[in-house]
């Protein structure tokens, strides 16, 4: 019978289309929008901040990273915390943190801080890479976690202020 080949083709050109999907991606609207990142208002200058250090600096862009170790999401232990000025207004917050189980923890930190992911009958949430988004009036989070590498980036910032950091790619991307 030649239908045993046929279905092997199928399956390995399902595994194969499955592997060049996109990520994942799940959103949920923002319960409690924060306006900011840990009592950090968005637009506010961070040069007088006692706990920041100025770590990167350009023409338009400064990153400030804390003095201490940072502080954990709910469980999770995270590895870094830098806040984004542009022009010297506050904008960004990225956060990273290796790991399943941190990832796990993050997670349930976010969506207890901020609200449930809205899941889609069907969607996967599970996978290589994962994309979670929470967007309130002010303040967008973003989470993206390759589980490959077991690494994730969370993003808190301004919806306002960091599409800023745009206006200072140059248009070849260099």
């Amino acid at each position: 019978m030649r239908l045993a080949p046929a279905l092997g083709i199928l399956a390995a050109l399902g595994w194969f289309t499955a592997l060049l999907a996109p990520p994942s991606a799940a959103s949920g609207i923002m319960l409690d929008d924060p306006k900011g990142f840990q009592g950090i208002a968005w637009g506010s200058s961070l040069t007088a901040a006692t706990d920041l250090i100025l770590t990167e600096t350009g023409e338009h862009v400064n990153g400030y990273d804390l003095k201490e170790s940072p502080p954990p999401l709910g469980d999770a232990k995270v590895e870094s915390m830098r806040f984004y000025t542009y022009d010297g207004a506050f904008a960004r917050v990225i956060i990273r943190y290796r790991g399943k189980n941190t990832h796990e923890q993050v997670m349930v930190y976010l969506q207890s801080r901020f609200g449930p992911i809205e899941r889609t009958p069907g969607q996967m949430t599970r996978g290589l890479n994962q994309q979670y988004n929470w967007r309130g009036n002010d303040t967008e989070i973003n989470l993206t976690y390759d589980g490959r590498g077991e690494r994730g980036f969370v993003f808190v910032e301004s919806r306002t202020l960091a599409p800023r950091f745009n206006d200072s790619l140059s248009e070849t991307g260099y």
